[in-house]
């Protein structure tokens, strides 16, 4: 690969690929979304060929999420946002929780020990905000009530993510030997992340609710079609920035602020519009970056452990989150719709893993492992939506 145009070559090389096995996949009858991570496999280290650029790809992948995080912003209220409060809190929690403990008992038996098997464990609790969003836009359910869980749930998700990168340095210290771990310590970092996120939405409840609208139509007044999109997109690119390097939150969460408070101009619907071209454009390279990840050769050296790790983030996450969905009285089809909405992990299941090998805190195999699973199960979970559709129409058939 020619390293002197690395941003050229790996959007020219990311998108040509993808369109074209996107295009095969379509053709086979199956999701676009099997032949940009396929794209990404051939893109990546692991097989003979291109390479793109491994650090710029992520990076633009992160562009993606950021964007599609805003769109739903720019789709959701506040209040329906606390409207979901009661399911998508205690729901994404007890999740976890779950999740967390499957994870555990795979690591415990891989021998790991308890806190590599607790941050493995975390890792697979958590969804992809943007396999959600892909898949809830191709049924048409953004702005129903059971997409409505599925992102407040998300949302949660993330925030318990935050919390968890900022614990992951405590652990370190914990396992290396270093300061003792105290109940003090610990409440008061927590405390701290909860409060830089409680003043965050203060801030683009009170504030940016009035700056964002008036900024949008000071620019719409001036005629340039160009000067509104580049508002657009520096009110979504620049909150997500300045919430994680001010406040400690997530790009997705800031852009999704972004995009609610901007919810409340009368233009909403035309920002989402003039950005939605970019947000598939940027989508499709996410896909790419995940599928650079593959290590296909995981799969000879552990393929027990790949086993195990795919069958708790389709399974044992779905099942989980369908007992709970229903025992908050929910319906089966809420239910199937939400456990086939996390039935899949992705990009704070990298970010996670990541920062736990830096630390030493996992083995590289269970990073491998985390990976593996997240391609097998992104290109999965078109199929595991498509199922739980068929059970929703057979138990709806004979009410009708």
């Amino acid at each position: 690969m020619d390293h002197s145009l690395p941003l050229i070559t790996t959007l020219v090389g990311g998108f040509v690929l993808a369109y074209l096995l996107g295009m095969l996949a379509s053709r086979l009858k199956i999701s676009p979304m099997v032949g940009y991570l396929a794209a990404g496999v051939i893109s990546g280290p692991f097989t003979p060929g291109y390479v793109a650029d491994l650090q710029l790809a992520p990076e633009l992948a992160e562009i993606g999420v950021i964007l599609l995080m805003f769109g739903v912003g720019l789709h959701f209220s506040l209040s329906d946002l606390l409207s979901v409060k009661r399911i998508a809190i205690p729901g994404a929690i007890v999740q976890i929780t779950l999740a967390t403990l499957l994870g555990l008992g795979l690591g415990h038996l891989q021998g790991w020990g308890l806190i590599p098997g607790l941050v493995f464990g975390l890792a697979l609790s958590t969804a992809s905000t943007v396999v959600l969003l892909r898949a809830l836009e191709s049924l048409g359910l953004v702005d129903s009530h059971e997409g409505r869980i599925a992102i407040g749930w998300l949302i949660v998700e993330d925030l318990v993510m935050v919390l968890a990168l900022v614990m992951l340095p405590i652990l370190a210290d914990l396992q290396h030997g270093g300061e003792t771990l105290r109940l003090t310590s610990v409440l008061a970092d927590m405390g701290l992340i909860l409060a830089k996120v409680a003043a965050f939405i203060a801030l683009m409840i009170v504030g940016g609710r009035r700056v964002i609208p008036w900024l949008l139509a000071r620019t719409i007044a001036t005629g340039s079609r160009e000067l509104f999109t580049l508002a657009v997109l520096s009110c979504s690119l620049g909150v997500a920035f300045g919430a994680v390097k001010l406040f400690g939150v997530s790009f997705a969460l800031g852009a999704f602020f972004a995009g609610v408070v901007m919810n409340s101009s009368s233009l909403s619907h035309k920002a989402a519009s003039d950005t939605l071209p970019l947000q598939d454009a940027f989508a499709v390279l996410f896909f790419v970056s995940v599928g650079m990840l593959f290590d296909p050769a995981i799969l000879l050296r552990e393929p027990l452990a790949v086993l195990a790790t795919v069958f708790i983030i389709l399974f044992g996450k779905s099942v989980a989150a369908f007992a709970i969905v229903r025992l908050f009285g929910h319906s089966r089809q809420t239910a199937l719709t939400i456990s086939a909405s996390l039935a899949q992990v992705g990009e704070f299941s990298f970010i996670l893993m990541g920062l736990g090998v830096a630390l030493r805190l996992v083995p590289d195999v269970a990073r491998d492992l985390v990976l593996i699973g997240a391609c097998l199960s992104i290109a999965v979970n078109p199929l595991v939506f498509n199922l739980a559709e068929r059970w929703r129409l057979r138990w709806e058939a004979p009410s009708r």
